[in-house]
């Protein structure tokens, strides 16, 4: 304990600098899991979570039972994380290559800037762009349409074209950020590849190929593990604000956060609601386990761990 006391006083600095994200780690990430004992327990108002009795797994039961609701809201999250991080990671990598190799650096940088702002746009302010695009005839996308002399159609209630909506909407809002992340490895690539490459006749295709590429594969694959632990975790502004909840669209849109939100604002059981989440919980770590166990076994210097 005192040489523990003795290195945190030596490392002070580093110490505090450390402090905020630690205390938002405790604070938002550990102190609510005590919460989960309510996946276990018949919740009761009047007695509070730890006077509340057991209930064992009923609670896992009766969202299991809830049948075709479960496993919808399932393989929307599973599939909508799919599509988000295959479409996501290539337009980010292909974004930072294109900005790592452009000509004129001060436009790029402004480029860069611009893409990068969508991200700190809430959700909240997002669902009225949407809006503006898709509202009925009124709608920008639906007076194009009547411009070439289609068929205006009503999106909010036509549930099979807003995969593609929301696909468009989340690479709208994170692709500027995630190339970031690349460039930042761009930036460090020796240029003596590039000049070497060069010189043995290899063209702009052949360097990003063979020298831009494969430098990327480890922050590619440390991604992609960091994510597959939130496969079960989606976006809840995305699917709960942009979409304005509306019910006509769940067969395509509700995911298993939005409904976690859903139950909570209309007053179900904490119980049934705590259950989905740890349900949440249980698969990420099975995942994410599996797949940086299967990375060690087939590079490992990329594992997390």
């Amino acid at each position: 304990m005192k040489g523990f006391m003795h290195n945190t006083w030596k490392h002070r600095a580093h110490f505090l600098m450390c402090m905020p994200a630690f205390l938002v780690l405790l604070l938002f990430s550990y102190i609510p899991m005590t919460g989960l004992v309510m996946a276990f327990k018949k919740f009761d108002y009047g007695l509070g979570i730890w006077n509340s009795s057991w209930n064992g797994i009923d609670n896992f039961k009766f969202v299991l039972a809830s049948g075709d609701t479960f496993w919808r809201m399932t393989k929307n999250t599973l599939l909508y994380y799919v599509v988000f991080t295959i479409v996501g990671t290539g337009a980010s990598i292909a974004l930072a290559i294109a900005l790592d190799n452009f000509i004129k650096k001060k436009l790029g940088k402004t480029f860069q800037t611009i893409m990068i702002a969508p991200v700190f746009i809430s959700f909240a302010a997002v669902q009225f762009i949407v809006y503006a695009f898709f509202n009925g005839s009124d709608g920008i996308v639906n007076s194009m349409i009547e411009l070439f002399g289609g068929t205006p159609v009503r999106w909010y209630t036509h549930a099979s074209s807003w995969p593609a909506i929301l696909t468009i909407v989340k690479i709208w809002n994170s692709v500027g950020y995630g190339s970031v992340l690349y460039m930042s490895v761009l930036a460090g690539i020796d240029t003596g590849l590039y000049e070497a490459a060069q010189i043995d006749g290899a063209n702009k295709r052949q360097q990003i190929l063979h020298i831009t590429l494969p430098a990327l594969v480890p922050m590619i694959t440390t991604m992609l593990l960091l994510g597959v632990g939130g496969i079960m975790h989606s976006d809840t502004g995305l699917f709960y604000q942009v979409t304005r909840n509306s019910g006509i669209l769940y067969s395509t849109t509700q995911v298993i956060d939005s409904y976690v939100l859903n139950a909570v604002i209309t007053g179900a059981n904490p119980g049934f609601t705590a259950a989905t989440t740890f349900y949440q919980s249980i698969v990420g770590l099975l995942l994410i386990l599996g797949a940086n166990g299967l990375v060690r076994k087939l590079a490992p210097d990329n594992a997390l761990f």
